[in-house]
């Protein structure tokens, strides 16, 4: 990408030491922002920043001090907070089970990351961030299908994108959420069985995989001056998997 619109501007991603993280990390970068990597895996992590230049912050989202800790890094580095990408998630190594049956530790232990994570960081980083800011969630389109603990987790993402946007507003920060379909991630090909997946993609009215470079279009989108009056809402990015009225 040539496109210097996010220069001068620092954007946090979380989760971003690879899957789609790590492509939105690198398409901020490349459209020209300062960007924190903030995820646990440190060598990967270090790697990505290295990468593009920018920052790695090791960091547990499901940890109110450790976002903290996040955010105060970014304003020591930057001195300042733009964007706030809430991507970090247990997927790839997700464990398939039921909702009636999942353990009850690793049921909290998924939903503090993939739901309370989110909104962790975000409490952590607002304060920071001045009036023209965006936040975007990563959703899913597991909120409106059968997927279990991960779709309720997702389904909270959502309600919590719509609650957050009423309580930011004021502040002139923007927040929206990204749903991608079904992704060709090496996380994807880890956690859902292949046969899953190619069933997936037989029912999608466009018949291909979601690609990474998909959502990074959507995300630059949405944190641009381009989608400056656009907060609250939940963007399908998924090749017509969900139709929502």
């Amino acid at each position: 990408m040539s496109n210097n619109r996010f220069e001068g501007k620092t954007a946090i991603v979380t989760g971003a030491a690879g899957g789609i993280g790590e492509v939105y990390a690198r398409r901020l970068a490349a459209e020209g922002a300062n960007v924190v990597v903030a995820d646990l895996n440190d060598e990967a992590g270090q790697k990505v920043a290295a990468d593009i230049g920018g920052t790695y912050v090791h960091t547990d989202v499901a940890d109110p001090d450790s976002a903290q800790a996040l955010a105060d890094a970014t304003i020591a580095k930057y001195g300042q907070i733009d964007y706030l990408v809430n991507n970090a998630a247990i997927y790839g190594t997700m464990k398939l089970d039921f909702l009636i049956t999942v353990p009850w530790d690793y049921y909290k232990k998924f939903m503090s990351v993939n739901f309370d994570g989110a909104l962790n960081v975000t409490r952590a980083v607002y304060g920071k961030m001045k009036p023209g800011s965006a936040i975007v969630n990563q959703s899913s389109t597991a909120a409106w299908l059968y997927s279990g603990f991960y779709g309720v987790a997702k389904a909270g993402v959502n309600s919590l994108t719509q609650q957050l946007a009423v309580e930011l507003g004021g502040s002139g920060i923007r927040i929206n959420a990204i749903a991608p379909g079904p992704t060709d991630t090496e996380a994807t090909r880890t956690a859902t069985p292949g046969d899953m997946v190619a069933d997936m993609v037989d029912k999608l009215p466009l018949k291909r995989m979601g690609t990474p470079d998909d959502m990074a279009a959507m995300l630059a989108f949405l944190l641009s001056d381009e989608a400056s009056w656009i907060t609250g809402q939940i963007f399908n990015v998924d090749g017509g998997q969900v139709f929502r009225s």
